[in-house]
């Protein structure tokens, strides 16, 4: 805090403006509320316009190569601004612990002002304050695993719905991830720190929250009251007056106990939607993905979820071309598709990441072949999804109003339970309510109800 208060100190007085793009997974939006948070302590105001930003922020993925094209063309716009308007440029997450990617920049980009990685978003503002005294340029960013620093501003994107970073870190190691190298080894949160945070969230009017990390179950988080696994924080949240939904991402099977399953059977709050990451249904692939589950385990794994606790849904994450897939390893991830019948497949290109075992090994995919079998699974998630959508027709389901439609501003939209778009034709001050809705039809994408009784 000591030095938000001094930036915000040295900009009194003036009108100025940041930029920020963030991109990647929940848990980057979710340091980007903070770094937000922290940015608007400081004296800024947030403008979708580049140009105008005195400010710029990238807080950036490096999970897929997409992201890297998408950073340094970015870069090539900024510099413009910067020239104009004396902009600081600020990049930051988890691209930034590569090594390659730091020498790339200051190589190829020299022009940035701040580098930061995912241990230190808590001196951001410590960071800006040096630039203003004239540093030229920081390299804030450590290879150990960084403590977790509670108490620090968040500035949320939502008014209704929340995220809660329950852990840090990730100690699988599955082979095509550079994650663990990025994020560092699993830090849990201490329990009474994320109760008190979804305590305020509750008391603030949100009605749903989002528990994160890169392996939600195997959290274990010791302080003031104990030691706490998974399964226990889902009862405490479970509990809290005020949240009436409770999502979570991302579980890994092999750590889907039975006391989580327990806890979700138990709670009338957790989703009955799951996302249970399959990667591929090919036994063969999962061992040399470092995944430590078989194709039979997975699918037991889902039989006993489904057993235990009625009407569940599930969603899950498929990388389609991994070293050394064969036609046959693809037809056994079709198989498993066609067994579960997942409400919704996120689907991916598997994509070479410097620093893993993946892209050391030996019979790479070729790109054509990749795409190929992509576009075929895709073919078969579509197809599926569009006959789950037709058991919602005729139902009544209760969804959580969550806003007016992007495209229609006559048209409000929300998401089921189980995480299906419902668009309706209502009022405004229905927005953050959970109203019941009959479903009339059905498209690919979302569901059209009534308000029922209308």
């Amino acid at each position: 805090m000591e030095y938000i208060e001094k930036v915000n100190k040295i900009n009194a007085g003036k009108v100025l403006n940041y930029y920020i793009l963030t991109m990647g997974c929940q848990l980057n939006e979710n340091d980007s509320e903070k770094l937000c948070g922290m940015i608007e302590n400081m004296g800024y105001s947030k403008t979708e316009n580049l140009n105008e930003a005195d400010l710029v922020l990238f807080n950036t993925c490096c999970v897929r190569e997409n992201a890297e094209d998408k950073l340094f063309g970015k870069l090539g716009e900024v510099k413009k601004v910067k020239e104009k308007r004396g902009t600081i440029i600020a990049i930051g997450g988890c691209m930034m612990q590569e090594k390659h990617i730091q020498e790339k920049l200051k190589k190829s980009y020299p022009f940035f002002d701040i580098i930061f990685g995912t241990h230190t978003i808590h001196k951001f503002p410590e960071d800006v304050y040096r630039i203003m005294q004239s540093e030229k340029q920081i390299q804030d960013i450590l290879d150990i695993d960084g403590e977790i620093i509670e108490g620090l501003p968040i500035k949320r994107n939502d008014n209704i719905k929340a995220s809660v970073t329950i852990m840090n870190g990730c100690n699988n190691f599955c082979s095509y991830c550079i994650v663990p190298y990025v994020r560092g080894r699993e830090r849990s949160r201490n329990p009474e720190d994320i109760i008190n945070e979804i305590e305020a969230l509750a008391k603030a009017g949100y009605k749903e929250i989002t528990l994160l990390g890169q392996n939600v179950n195997s959290y274990k988080g010791n302080g003031n009251l104990g030691i706490y696994k998974f399964s226990e924080l889902l009862k405490a949240v479970n509990k809290i007056q005020g949240i009436e939904r409770i999502r979570f991402v991302s579980p890994h099977p092999k750590d889907f106990t039975d006391d989580v399953i327990e806890a979700i059977a138990l709670s009338d709050k957790v989703c009955k939607i799951i996302h249970l990451p399959l990667q591929s249904g090919s036994t063969k692939v999962l061992k040399v993905m470092n995944r430590k589950y078989t194709k039979e385990q997975y699918l037991n794994l889902v039989e006993k979820m489904k057993n235990k606790i009625p009407g569940l849904k599930l969603s899950t994450d498929i990388i389609v071309g991994f070293p050394g897939e064969t036609e046959e390893d693809f037809e056994d991830t079709l198989d498993v598709v066609k067994k579960v019948c997942f409400e919704q497949v996120f689907m991916f290109i598997y994509s070479r990441r410097v620093g893993t075992p993946g892209d050391k090994m030996e019979n790479q995919i070729p790109e054509e072949m990749k795409h190929k079998r992509f576009d075929r699974l895709k073919a078969l998630v579509e197809s599926q999804i569009e006959e789950n959508n037709k058991e919602y027709v005729g139902t009544i389901q209760k969804v959580l109003i969550e806003g007016k439609s992007k495209t229609n501003d006559k048209v409000l939209t929300g998401r089921t339970d189980t995480n299906k778009v419902v668009n309706i034709e209502g009022n405004e001050n229905l927005i953050g309510n959970i109203v019941d809705v009959q479903i009339v039809s059905e498209h690919m994408w979302y569901l059209k109800g009534e308000i029922n009784g209308n």
